[in-house]
């Protein structure tokens, strides 16, 4: 009887070494992108048809969900994936316009970050983003004079406000959202009926317009919208406010582009702000920093509208039939360049 007890233990013992070394050389080759397509044969799912015939959207009006049937172009608590195909752009631009709008866009730009990616950033931005629209570009930045001053359209802005310089880029990335906060309830505020918030270290590819606005706005990130539930890196340590528990979460959202309505960004990034604090007290730092924090707020307040992978994507990740138009590309990551 102890020789079975002692010949299973070994077994479970091999066929875990097995699963590791399995699950361990699929990290390394993930990085190969043959072995990264293979999770496009993962199911996104499909949106239900009952009510793919009655999403509307605030800017473009009833949405074609089932014009992209090899997507998932719904939410479960019924908000729109918009995908390219879904809305029609005219209309939302004619409605934003009536509406007599006012769109800010946030990005910081400390460091070396400055140099590398800003100029191109708005440069990109003022051929590609809210065209036709009153935009408003607020870049916070150690450094304002070096900002590079650009022509910009009619009706466009740009505005540089200062803050500090942290000592680690972490800190950087986790102060954005206290520094946000702070500005939404100043000049931002009273200037911007809708902001996005954004990174800077990408550009923009293609026409990023009204249809993206909503009371609130979540980015379905580029490298897992394929990947199950179980999978999505979430923050796990129970004692973080970013953790999520086994079970919890609809997507992976991505931290580099978010925005809303004045009120909802606002509130967003009070939660984030409060929560990163708590970790600090704690001893504590979320494994994706203010992205972890991001996604438990929007477990816990879901988005109004979510953005399909189009509108954030990246070229290291490979060909991909679904991603027809991207609109905002990552620039190339140089690390070392940028965080020494």
């Amino acid at each position: 009887m102890a020789l079975k007890e002692g010949l299973r233990a070994w077994k479970r013992i091999f066929w875990r070494l097995i699963l590791l070394a399995v699950g361990f050389s699929g990290l390394l080759l993930y990085g190969l992108p043959a072995v990264r397509y293979l999770e496009t044969f993962i199911p996104m799912g499909t949106c239900p048809l009952s009510r793919m015939s009655l999403l509307r959207d605030n800017f473009s009006g009833l949405l074609r969900l089932w014009a992209r049937p090899e997507v998932l172009t719904c939410t479960p608590w019924g908000a729109p994936i918009i995908w390219d195909g879904t809305f029609d752009p005219d209309t939302a631009q004619q409605e934003a316009i009536q509406q007599n709008l006012t769109i800010g866009l946030t990005v910081f730009a400390v460091g070396r970050y400055l140099e590398k990616y800003l100029a191109r950033f708005l440069e990109t931005a003022e051929r590609h983003f809210m065209v036709g629209q009153r935009v408003v570009y607020y870049v916070f930045t150690e450094r304002p004079a070096a900002v590079p001053r650009l022509p910009l359209g009619p009706g466009r802005q740009l505005r540089v406000e200062r803050v500090s310089r942290e000592r680690r880029w972490q800190d950087v990335s986790m102060e954005r959202m206290r520094t946000l906060h702070a500005a939404l309830g100043g000049r931002l505020g009273r200037e911007a009926d809708f902001v996005f918030c954004m990174d800077v270290d990408q550009y923009f590819s293609g026409a990023f317009g009204p249809e993206a606005l909503a009371d609130s706005v979540a980015q379905l990130h580029a490298w897992h919208y394929h990947w199950p539930l179980p999978m999505l890196p979430y923050e796990r340590d129970a004692r973080s406010a970013a953790a999520l528990a086994s079970g919890e979460g609809d997507f992976y959202y991505h931290g580099a582009l978010f925005g809303g309505t004045v009120e909802a960004v606002r509130g967003l990034t009070a939660h984030c702000a409060r929560a990163q604090e708590q970790d600090r007290v704690r001893g504590l730092e979320a494994r994706w920093h203010d992205e972890s924090h991001l996604n438990k707020y929007f477990w816990l307040h879901k988005p109004a509208k979510v953005l399909s992978p189009e509108f954030c994507w990246s070229l290291e990740i490979g060909r991909r039939a679904e991603i027809r138009h991207p609109r905002l590309l990552w620039a190339p990551k140089e690390y070392d360049l940028v965080r020494d």
